[in-house]
């Protein structure tokens, strides 16, 4: 079974090095050359362009960051839909937009290619772990099929249900999780200026009511667990211009059917100010530090 894996950035090359770890024959594409160089001395073999990899393999993974990237990967002249083997089985892992992922569910049907949207969560720490959740649109045969290769990259997988829910699951997860870390880098900051020690509130807080994944998982504040980005100056981790992608996509999900998102409008708006304020490649939990500041105001 040979897999090609398109786009090897901060959770890419760990997702393609687990592939190589656990025995497969893993070709690699990324636009960045040196992203090639560092898997093809794990082993990988080097693709030298998408329709070659195409033809060559019977898996594709792509980790890229929009859906237009995913298009192009897909649909353009020299693109994996127009070069691939029979039966080929395309697992899409980038967070992009529901109206895409349904596209090309719909082309890749046409051109009978099995096709998965999946989504991950768990962060660079988790693909290097292989502890990511995968949320996963598509039949049930292909989710089926899929499995040994999301279980050489992964610990979850969640099978959300036909083409493009995949997506939809990671837009209203990342909705939540963007929401969350506002709420707890604003405890913080109010516990830090009315007196209370930032250890003891986390104590309580983390058993009591106010628990949640962003706080005792994810803590944006240093000090207090080990191996979070805000031990790390808040080196990614999940950069915030990529939590405002997503916060967008959710937006944009919500426009589609109707739906009110309040508190998701006020977070994409934070994360948004954020980021032009020069912090889009750090981690998203660092908007701690631009709350106390009172930089948004």
């Amino acid at each position: 079974m040979t897999i090609g894996f398109i786009g090897l950035g901060h959770m890419g090359e760990p997702m393609a090095s687990n592939l190589l770890k656990a025995g497969y024959k893993v070709h690699v594409y990324d636009v960045a050359p040196e992203a090639v160089k560092t898997l093809v001395k794990k082993g990988a073999i080097a693709a030298s362009s998408i329709a070659e990899m195409a033809e060559e393999c019977d898996v594709i993974i792509t980790s890229v960051q929009t859906g237009q990237q995913v298009k192009e990967i897909c649909l353009s002249q020299d693109g994996i839909f127009s070069h691939a083997k029979p039966d080929l089985l395309y697992i899409d892992c980038s967070s992009i937009d529901v109206i895409t992922a349904s596209t090309l569910h719909a082309e890749a049907k046409n051109l009978r290619i099995a096709m998965l949207d999946a989504p991950v969560s768990g962060g660079v720490s988790g693909a290097q772990a292989g502890t990511l959740t995968f949320m996963v649109g598509g039949g049930d045969i292909d989710f089926a099929r899929a499995g040994p290769f999301f279980q050489a990259m992964g610990k979850k997988i969640v099978h959300a249900g036909p083409g493009s829910h995949g997506q939809a699951a990671k837009i209203c997860n990342n909705l939540l999780l963007g929401i969350s870390m506002i709420g707890v880098c604003e405890a913080f900051t109010l516990a830090e200026k009315l007196g209370l020690d930032k250890k003891t509130f986390f104590e309580i807080s983390a058993h009591a009511s106010g628990q949640c994944w962003a706080m005792t998982s994810y803590c944006p504040v240093p000090g207090i667990l080990e191996n979070v980005p805000a031990n790390k100056h808040y080196e990614p981790g999940f950069m915030a211009k990529m939590m405002l992608k997503d916060l967008r996509l959710g937006q944009h999900a919500a426009d589609m059917v109707n739906a009110s998102i309040p508190l998701g409008s006020l977070t994409a708006e934070l994360y948004e100010l954020y980021v032009n304020s020069g912090y889009g490649e750090k981690d998203f939990s660092g908007i701690i530090n631009f709350i106390a500041s009172k930089e948004h105001n």
